[in-house]
């Protein structure tokens, strides 16, 4: 009888455990989704032009950096304005990484 009691109170305590993981899990993820740029737009995607419009609902300045497929960084600057030059860049696919404030967001970026 005492084993049993035993092995329930371990498979309770395992239990209460393995839950209160998940709820802090949870509650991170959130505080992720809270860090990115509220209203974001990156337009044209895929870009021909060479040129990239980033808007976002407060138009604050932007920490803009660009890495390759394989995370070498290719491009790092400030955007004051809505427009950011990526004429420099060689076509193919580009993570974008967009920093405004404490916000922050990460994009593909396709340039043709």
């Amino acid at each position: 009888m005492t084993k049993n009691y035993f092995y329930s109170t371990l498979l309770v305590l395992f239990f209460c455990s393995f839950s209160v993981s998940a709820q802090e899990t949870k509650q991170q993820s959130r505080l992720q989704e809270s860090t990115s740029i509220e209203g974001l737009n990156l337009y044209p995607n895929p870009v021909s032009t060479g040129k990239v419009y980033i808007t976002s609902k407060n138009d604050l300045d932007k920490e803009i950096q660009i890495f390759d497929v394989l995370g070498k960084k290719v491009l790092q600057t400030i955007v004051s304005s809505r427009e950011l030059n990526v004429a420099t860049l060689t076509p193919g696919v580009y993570i974008i990484k967009i920093k405004e404030e404490e916000a922050s967001t990460t994009r593909k970026l396709i340039v043709r």
